[in-house]
Formats: structure tokens, C-alpha cells, sequence
């Protein structure tokens, strides 16, 4: 077995989408390959994220997307890790590991102060997964949102 996580560029693309358009329908989303194309197409062109493409003996096996932000307070980068999808076929072989350590080595060497995540109350898989590699959790603060969209 041969694990390879890269980032990935706008020549991934079609490989990219289809884990992408799986991503979204894993979080209830209705499948849709040509949102899906168009939103990674346009976060890869505009350079508004880093998506990071694993690769299990040559075939795409997941990804993880993250998005730069920043603590003002601190005066410095953060990443917002958004993203994180292994496909089935690749479950349980090392690829979310391998996945979180990329993310976690890209924002040390852009000088990030932080990498973020956060997941659903009921992902336990996740939860697991995150705690197992090091991730701590932050809950002193009341996170809110206020919906500008529907959807």
C-alpha cells in the first residue's frame, strides 16, 4: 500500500470533484457533480483554500480542504480545516491520519498560530479520530451564526 498526500491544483480537478460531490452527499446533501465541480473549480482558481489530495496506490482516496482566517487578537494566521472526506474504499487504512498530519504540517510551516475544526455532536468516529491525533477541544466560548442564505 502506498499512501501520497499532495496538494492539489486546478489539474485535479476531475479527480477532486467526485470525492467532493461524496463529501457533500455524506453530510445530507442531494448529489450534484456540477455544483460540486464548480465550487472546488473556483476555491482552486481564486486561490481561496488549500486542498490537500491523498492518493491510495494512484487512486484519489480523500481529501481535506482549509480555509486561511485569522485571530486578530493574536495577530496571526489561522486554518480553518472545513474539510475532511476519506472515500469507503479507503476507510481504516491510514488515510484520515495521514490527512490530519499534512493539514497540521502546511499550517506549521506557513507560521499558523492555530488549526480549527469543529464536527457534528453525534460524528463519535470523529471525535475518536481527532482526540487520537492530538486535537484538543475549545468550548469556553458561545459560538452563533446568523443565516444569511437558505440552505
Amino acid at each position: 500500500m502506498t499512501l501520497s498526500i499532495r496538494r492539489a491544483t486546478a489539474a485535479d480537478l476531475d479527480t477532486l470533484a467526485p470525492l467532493f460531490d461524496r463529501y457533500r452527499q455524506f453530510y445530507g446533501q442531494h448529489g450534484d457533480s456540477a455544483a460540486s465541480h464548480a465550487f472546488i473549480a473556483q476555491r482552486l482558481q481564486r486561490d481561496e483554500s488549500v486542498v490537500l489530495l491523498a492518493q491510495l496506490d494512484g487512486a484519489a482516496a480523500g481529501f481535506t480542504q482549509l480555509y486561511p482566517s485569522f485571530s486578530s487578537v493574536r495577530a496571526a494566521r489561522v486554518w480553518v480545516l472545513n474539510d475532511l472526506y476519506v472515500d469507503d474504499s479507503a476507510r481504516r487504512r491510514g488515510v484520515a491520519q495521514a490527512l490530519l498530519a499534512a493539514a497540521a504540517e502546511f499550517a506549521r510551516g506557513d507560521g499558523a498560530l492555530r488549526l480549527v475544526l469543529e464536527t457534528n455532536p453525534d460524528n463519535h468516529a470523529a471525535q475518536a479520530l481527532y482526540e487520537s491525533r492530538g486535537w484538543q477541544r475549545y468550548d469556553d466560548t458561545l459560538r452563533y451564526l446568523l443565516p444569511l442564505a437558505a440552505g
